[in-house]
């Protein structure tokens, strides 16, 4: 019988739920790396018992742990099981974890330092791996998404990092502006129809694709309007929360951005907003049913300003149509005085047939629907704030 794993980063530990394919009682494991902040969990494709973590601490820095067990045991790649671990070294040049920038990229041009919209300028610093994006097919190879904002590779299971560099040294790269949370690339898709098409997305900078495995990348944002920036149409300097897509339309994006929620059909060389009837079009996170391309989810939030949801009422809302027409998810979600906030790695699919949806909130509450957004119930609660919900369908 079908399992699911749901693997949880929080402000204090990683989680691990997991039930068999009813997805009626949860069993739950944690807190692995207690006190630590877990910015993402991810389980590899190519073998489901191996999983990654990010591991954040404002003294000791970032460190990468992995489970080759689905979760029982970790250990940080490099350090043999068992032996104690040495907190990274390095952290303001970028050097923890042996993830270090290229200063020269691809191009040959300088990257080390990075200039404002005043025309002030300050160094690249390494603070964090906002996400982590095992490779589709080999369990060794995982990608991370860091920042500042900037893309690394692992082909030796998390041991050794080399930057993507032609991502920062494409041209745009010394223009990019941090977000209310920071400069960083928090969202990675790899497209599994052509191993050699890779998606980012990065606050506040905007959307990019390469189309030769990371070697040359180009900016996706045609048809985005930022009110917020000098230039509202301009290429670059969009603030992207999220993006998804379903595995069997690689050409085909769904996107929250910080504002609007957009829709494209050509792999990002242009977007249309599909925001509809939604109450807000501002939110974080956004996923796509495992059974239905078409079938989209969103959480909206009220505003930049107020990062917690319209009118004290916890609402998924879901469009069967692909975007405009939308419809309020909420029996088992709390509609009164609910003012918490889903951040955008925290919502993901199962790949049962009848597709479960899970989210966390900031209020440490994990929600599950096992009927496609029906109906919902809380597996858990009384977490830390949840930073990121993935989910592992093991057959």
């Amino acid at each position: 019988m079908s399992r699911v794993r749901v693997l949880v980063g929080t402000r204090k530990g990683a989680f691990v739920l997991e039930a068999d394919g009813q997805r009626k009682k949860w069993n739950v494991s944690g807190p692995h790396f207690g006190g630590w902040e877990i910015y993402h969990v991810k389980g590899s494709p190519a073998d489901p018992e191996r999983l990654f973590a990010s591991q954040s601490n404002g003294w000791f820095g970032q460190i990468i742990q992995r489970s080759d067990d689905g979760g029982k045991t970790w250990h940080q790649p490099g350090t043999p099981p068992g032996e104690p671990q040495k907190p990274p070294e390095g952290i303001a040049k970028g050097e923890s974890n042996k993830f270090v920038y290229d200063a020269s990229a691809e191009t040959g041009k300088p990257l080390t330092t990075h200039q404002f919209y005043d025309g002030s300028q300050r160094p690249w610093e390494f603070k964090r791996v906002w996400h982590l994006e095992p490779s589709l097919t080999d369990p060794d190879t995982v990608y991370a998404g860091v920042e500042d904002a900037a893309l690394f590779r692992s082909t030796d299971g998390g041991e050794n990092w080399k930057e993507v560099s032609g991502l920062r040294g494409h041209g745009t790269g010394p223009q990019w502006q941090p977000g209310g949370g920071g400069l960083c690339l928090h969202t990675i898709i790899q497209d599994p129809k052509n191993p050699k098409r890779i998606f980012v997305a990065i606050s506040s900078a905007g959307a990019f694709r390469t189309d030769d495995g990371g070697t040359t990348w180009k900016p996706i944002n045609r048809g985005l309007r930022s009110d917020y920036i000098p230039d509202a149409d301009a290429e670059i300097g969009h603030c992207v929360h999220h993006i998804a897509m379903h595995p069997s339309r690689p050409n085909v994006l769904f996107m929250q951005k910080h504002w609007d929620v957009l829709r494209s059909d050509d792999a990002g060389d242009s977007w249309k907003e599909v925001s509809g009837n939604l109450p807000s079009d501002f939110g974080f996170v956004i996923d796509v049913n495992a059974n239905e391309p078409e079938t989209v989810y969103v959480v909206p939030i009220k505003s930049d300003s107020e990062h917690f949801t319209p009118d004290g009422k916890l609402r998924v809302y879901r469009s069967r149509s692909g975007g405009n027409e939308w419809e309020a998810l909420t029996k088992g979600l709390p509609q009164a005085n609910c003012y918490v906030n889903v951040l955008r790695d925290a919502m993901a699919v199962d790949a049962l047939d009848k597709c479960g949806v899970y989210f966390g909130t900031s209020g440490g509450q994990v929600y599950a629907s096992a009927d496609s957004g029906d109906t919902w119930e809380a597996i858990v609660r009384d977490l830390p704030p949840v930073l990121s919900v993935e989910v592992q369908t093991l057959r």
